[in-house]
């Protein structure tokens, strides 16, 4: 077979392309059907960012996905088709091989809100959605955190289990049943690809019955039973999924792979911490992460026989080392790797190392802080690190054992290295006071003083109604911010302000280390006093009995002269004799204990702006971290039921969910997280606790779009669901037809029989049009257990005036309260909102909500 007669046109405007493998051939998945996959079939996935994604940097993904009962030719036709989708596309895409269940997080993050697998294949199925259908009789188990699936499962109560999510859809009625073990959250989310579903399968049309208590739900529970027979024996729990923490997947292993005669050898090279410098632009590699994912990196110039045979060696390994076949594997490109993989090494050079524009993510320097600007554009105090010009109050307190102190204003930048510091910082952001809690922990701070500062930091949060953020820093990595409001004349003394207090030896030097241009990145620190902490690059201070010393090193800039005449004042008022280096007094090296070797080379400064943010989930179910990632992450995945992490490689944040039960782990997360990195990073990186509703800007500006309004109306699960309660006359019917056909139809062992399936079926088709024309006028609108539909015309439109602006009881009878802008005629419809009611819907719910409020209809 010639697969390269058989690619398919890419659209150049759609960041999404699905095509199934059918008769040897790439058909392509209509738009609506994404998400759905047949378990007997193989798929391709081609991912090409658009719009503001690109300037993420992000990489273009491919993927070919394999169903549990896809068969050996299927899979070897998908992996063809792949690779010359990929040579035609440049070698660009990095490559993937998906398994079903066992997806990528950048693969279930396509799909929100998740992913159905469907039994059987097109053959039997004829169509992956057929909207507007109604003879449909399936289970689906939804399980899943932050990516969730529904599994089609047989249509028995042996399929149930205490924990999970099941959805009985029948049609026009779709029964979403919460295991009594579930959490809100799944309940949430199962509720949300529920209404995927009912939208995307039923145009919206079919009625959602929740069971959350089965004893108050007993006309949906009389269905259940009549479907899926009499319950024989109790719930079970289910096998609890296998989750790979963050300490597995910090196990790497670089391998060589090369042909030596006929023979391919594959060669261990490293282990963790991986250096980029390891890998050769001739050759290829397999990076193992712990069995988790198998990496191959191809390069530049390795042969194209070489690439052809990349996912056959992949397989190849896993099935040496006796991993599972349905381990992901992942294959980049030279110049073209993925975020995960470049921060799987200690750093990462993008090519070319020449200068880079700058695009929204790099590093901006020397640029005059402007307060407007900061708040209006949040990806610039982002980049920055900067929530505002430094201009707000300051209050300070020292960590004391009984309790914190405040320290005087006039020493707010002078902190010592063996206490814990409270710094508060509050600022005002388009007229809204906001707060931030520096909990600053110094190197010789003992274990009881830094529990002491997280209480404290505690009591303070209530004192300020939970609306502190609070950031975690460590001596001498003090964010900009940080070293901002004490305007460059922060000074770390060693010891204690008691030791300080009593004074030094005469004849004892001290010597502080001088860093810093500017007042946002400026900080002094007291240093051993010897020869070997001298450094060329910059600024130090050496403080004895008789003289003070300025020394300026043979690479510091004027710029670092300047900001240490300004700090010197703050640690002696005496006079100050400049010293060069390569001009020192022997007085100098004497209160040095003598000369002594010290680094004289200028090191450059960690480029960060190859670091792309990322966003993860965060659980501990068995007690270790486990992260999911969410690629190419918009404020949407922020969820009130998460903890999530994002990485910006020079901060970590963790948001906190205003429901996350969770939240005192959180800073022990962001502890682990760093500890676990398999590139080694800094324990000494800030961690920056955020609560939802009090975001600043700092983190806001790492998400393309914010909208600070979006949780003002935010409704918990059980609000969403008692809003939901309209008009119930479709689970009225199929309760009837339950009761017409339970006598003469259902067998005598209570289980349902094909011609009782086979009867409730032809009777909902039989009301289809019934249920397209909505609900009669004067039917009844009661029921014991919560449902929701969508709105159905009656009689036509409905005139603007009896609409807008009315309560509940001032509607025309049969019309829904809670979507009353859907019976506007479509020309009304436009006129009021600017669009039509398809654009109107595709919206998220939030965004409608709003709209409607603006507009009269809420």
């Amino acid at each position: 077979m010639d697969a390269t007669e058989g690619l398919p046109a890419i659209d150049s405007h759609r960041d999404l392309h699905i095509w199934i493998i059918e008769d040897q051939k790439m058909v392509p998945v209509p738009e609506r059907a994404y998400g759905n996959f047949f378990e007997e079939h193989c798929y391709i996935i081609l991912h090409v960012p658009q719009g503001l994604k690109t300037t993420q940097r992000a990489s273009r993904d491919l993927h070919y996905w394999v169903g549990k009962k896809a068969g050996v030719q299927a899979q070897g036709v998908a992996s063809t088709f792949m690779q010359h989708l990929h040579a035609a596309m440049g070698g660009a895409p990095v490559q993937h091989r998906e398994v079903q269940g066992h997806e990528s997080d950048c693969f279930h993050s396509y799909f929100r809100p998740g992913v159905v697998y469907r039994k059987g294949g097109l053959a039997s199925a004829l169509k992956h959605v057929e909207t507007d259908m109604y003879s449909v009789q399936r289970l689906l188990r939804i399980r899943g955190r932050k990516h969730v699936s529904a599994t089609e499962v047989e249509l028995s109560w042996n399929s149930f289990n205490k924990e999970d999510i099941f959805l009985l859809d029948l049609g026009k009625v779709m029964i979403q049943w919460n295991g009594p073990k579930s959490s809100i959250s799944n309940k949430a989310r199962g509720l949300a690809m529920t209404c995927s579903l009912q939208d995307r399968e039923r145009g919206g049309r079919a009625q959602i019955g929740i069971v959350d208590d089965e004893s108050k739900a007993a006309s949906l529970m009389e269905i259940m039973d009549a479907v899926l027979g009499r319950r024989a024996s109790s719930l079970y729990a289910p096998v609890p999924s296998k989750s790979i923490n963050q300490l597995q997947k910090a196990n790497l292993r670089l391998y060589q792979v090369y042909e030596k005669g006929e023979d391919l050898v594959v060669q261990e090279l490293a282990t963790c911490p991986l250096t980029q410098d390891l890998l050769c632009a001739e050759d290829c590699y397999i990076l193992d992460q712990g069995g988790f994912r198998i990496y191959v990196w191809q390069g530049r110039t390795c042969s194209p026989q070489e690439r052809k045979a990349a996912f056959s060696r992949a397989l190849g390994f896993i099935q040496a080392k006796g991993y599972r076949t349905c381990t992901n594997v992942e294959v980049v490109s030279q110049g073209t790797e993925s975020a995960a993989f470049k921060q799987l090494f200690q750093t990462w050079c993008n090519e070319p190392c020449s200068k880079r524009p700058l695009d929204g993510r790099g590093k901006l320097s020397q640029v005059k802080l402007d307060v407007g600007k900061l708040h209006s554009q949040p990806e610039l105090a982002a980049q920055l690190r900067m929530v505002d010009d430094c201009s707000g109050k300051v209050e300070v307190w020292c960590i004391q054992d009984i309790g914190r102190q405040p320290v005087d204003p006039e020493h707010h930048g002078q902190l010592y290295a063996d206490n814990c510091y409270l710094v508060l910082y509050t600022y005002q952001k388009m007229g809204q006071v906001q707060y931030i809690l520096y909990l600053w922990q110094g190197h010789q701070a003992t274990a009881h003083k830094i529990k002491a500062l997280t209480s404290s930091a505690e009591e303070l949060d209530l004192v300020y109604r939970g609306a502190l953020v609070q950031e975690h820093v460590t001596m001498g990595s003090e964010p900009p911010h940080f070293l901002g409001i004490f305007q460059g004349q922060l000074v770390v003394f060693q010891g204690s302000a008691e030791q300080h207090g009593k004074g030094q030896p005469a004849s004892a030097g001290r010597l502080f280390h001088m860093q810093g241009t500017d007042s946002c990145n400026a900080r002094t620190m007291e240093v051993p006093a010897r020869a070997s902490a001298l450094h060329s690059r910059d600024t130090f201070l050496l403080v004895t009995a008789g003289t003070c010393y300025l020394w300026f090193g043979k690479g510091c800039s004027g710029d670092q002269r300047e900001m240490a005449r300004r700090v010197v004042t703050v640690i002696s008022e005496r006079n100050k004799e400049i010293v060069l280096e390569g001009q020192e007094p022997p007085q100098f090296w004497e209160a040095l204990r003598g000369r002594a070797p010290y680094p004289s080379t200028r090191s450059l400064p960690e480029d960060v702006s190859s670091f792309q943010p990322r966003l993860f989930e965060c659980s501990s179910p068995a007690g270790l971290l486990v992260l999911t990632e969410v690629v190419f992450f918009s404020q949407e995945d922020l969820d009130k039921y998460d903890i999530m992490l994002l990485d910006t490689w020079q901060e970590i944040f963790l948001w906190l969910g205003e429901a996350s039960s969770e939240q005192k782990k959180a800073a022990a997360w962001g502890r682990e997280y760093l500890k676990t990195h398999p590139a080694g990073r800094s324990p000494a990186t800030p961690i920056v606790l955020v609560k939802q509703g009090h975001e600043p800007p700092t983190f806001t500006g790492w998400f393309f779009a914010w909208d600070p309004y979006k949780w003002t109306n935010n409704q918990s699960y059980e609000e969403v669901v008692e809003s939901r309660l309209g008009a119930v006359s479709a689970i009225s019917e199929v309760t009837a037809e339950v009761h017409s056909f339970r006598l003469s139809r259902w067998p005598s062992n209570g289980r349902t029989g094909p011609s009782a399936l086979q009867a409730l079926r032809g009777s909902q088709d039989s009301s289809d049009d019934e249920l397209e024309l909505g609900p009669k006028v004067g039917s009844s609108r009661t029921s014991t257990s919560s449902c929701h539909s969508s709105p159905r015309s009656i009689n036509g439109s409905v005139p603007r005036t009896q609409l807008m602006h009315q309560a509940a009881e001032d509607l025309p009878e049969g019309v829904d309260p809670a979507r009353k802008e859907f019976y506007l005629s479509d020309a009304d419809f436009q006129d009021i909102f600017g669009k039509s009611k398809e654009e109107f819907y595709s919206m998220a719910k939030w965004r409608q909500q709003r709209e409607k409020q603006q507009r009269g209809f809420f």
